[in-house]
């Protein structure tokens, strides 16, 4: 559990990665690593919602006590054109909002028209869960919630 002072610093780090996030031109309140995204939600500070698939959280693992707003659905990924509206009801705009997919481009783009639908306060997930595809072609040998042995579960 984090400490007083520890959890006076998170929200400043988070005003600090948005400054970036301006001054860089990004779409939405900015990116955030892994280690601290946990340690935000940790100290209640933040909503993480998960944005893969419901097939990939069940059988890939999700972050415990996150929250589900698919950014798109089936093996084709056919994007969700209700995302923005579900989002909104699961969460509310005024939340301080952390995305979550598989790599981190999809919550990048998920991130990008929540801001565009006016929240405020929506950050992407660096890495994503699984992390980069490797020179084996396989995900999870170099970065990801996972790699760095953030909580997760499988159903």
């Amino acid at each position: 559990m984090a400490n007083a002072a520890e959890t006076t610093a998170l929200p400043d780090a988070l005003e600090v990665i948005r400054a970036v996030a301006l001054s860089t031109g990004l779409p939405y309140a900015g990116a955030v690593p892994p280690q601290l995204a946990w340690e935000l939600c940790s100290a209640g500070e933040v909503v993480l919602v998960d944005v893969r698939t419901t097939e990939e959280r069940k059988f890939v693992g999700h972050v415990p006590g996150s929250q589900h707003v698919a950014w798109a659905t089936g093996t084709a990924l056919t994007r969700n054109p209700r995302f923005v509206r579900e989002l909104e009801v699961k969460v509310g705009k005024q939340s301080t909002i952390l995305l979550l997919c598989r790599s981190g481009k999809r919550s990048a783009l998920a991130a990008q028209a929540a801001a565009t639908a006016g929240f405020t306060r929506v950050f992407n997930i660096l890495e994503g869960f699984e992390g980069e595809i490797d020179a084996s072609k396989q995900r999870g040998s170099k970065d990801g919630w996972r790699f760095h042995q953030l909580p997760w579960v499988q159903d």
